[in-house]
């Protein structure tokens, strides 16, 4: 059976279990030609198909992001789509696949806000993990720290306190103190006990 022909749209199928399934598979049997030809069909005449190959290419990342990480350049390329569907599922594969593939991450670092600014919340999420990566390279931190405590500044409130955590565990030094008031700064935004509780555990880690 054709990896193609095992798609949901291709089997008629209004649902994403097929691609689910299949990502399974083919992280099961490490089939690095099955992930080539979803990669490949990125730029299928039919969306459908289109959707499906990025679907199913993102959840074996999830999975086994070696087996995605040789296709970043495809999904570098996607992020200029102008089918937003293929935008956010090029940067939650970016996301899953972002250690392995850092210096390329890096050269595109601006472009990857800059598409985060304008796109859904689900692409800015998977951009602030790619930021959160690239600040974990000591090469990388001094330019992506910055970005992500921009990120963290002008976050949609019900984001803001899981984007501060996710900085905290990557800050160096130099940028303790500025995430720091980057919170305190957004503290009179947030509702809610839980919100307002896991900030201040964020908070007290950093001021230890």
């Amino acid at each position: 059976m054709s990896i193609l022909s095992q798609l949901a749209s291709e089997q008629g199928i209004n649902s994403t279990e097929p691609n689910k399934l299949l990502a399974k598979k083919l992280v099961a049997e490490k089939d690095v030609k099955g992930i080539k030809e979803l990669a490949d069909n990125l730029s299928n005449k039919k969306q459908r198909i289109q959707s499906d190959c990025i679907k199913t290419l993102y959840e074996a990342g999830e999975l086994a992001p070696e087996l995605i990480a040789p296709h970043a350049d495809t999904f570098i390329q996607l992020l200029d789509s102008t089918n937003n569907r293929m935008v956010w599922g090029a940067m939650t594969a970016l996301s899953a696949c972002a250690p392995l593939v850092a210096p390329k991450l890096y050269k595109v670092i601006a472009r990857i806000v800059d598409i985060a600014d304008k796109g859904t919340v689900i692409t800015r999420d998977h951009a602030v993990n790619i930021l959160v990566s690239l600040s974990a390279h000591k090469a990388y931190a001094p330019d992506a720290l910055p970005l992500l405590l921009e990120q963290i500044l002008a976050a949609p409130v019900n984001q803001m306190p899981t984007y501060a955590e996710k900085t905290a565990t990557v800050i160096d030094a130099a940028h303790k103190e500025q995430l720091l008031d980057v919170i305190r700064k957004r503290l009179p935004d947030i509702e809610g006990d839980a919100k307002l509780k896991r900030l201040a555990k964020v908070m007290k880690k950093l001021s230890a």
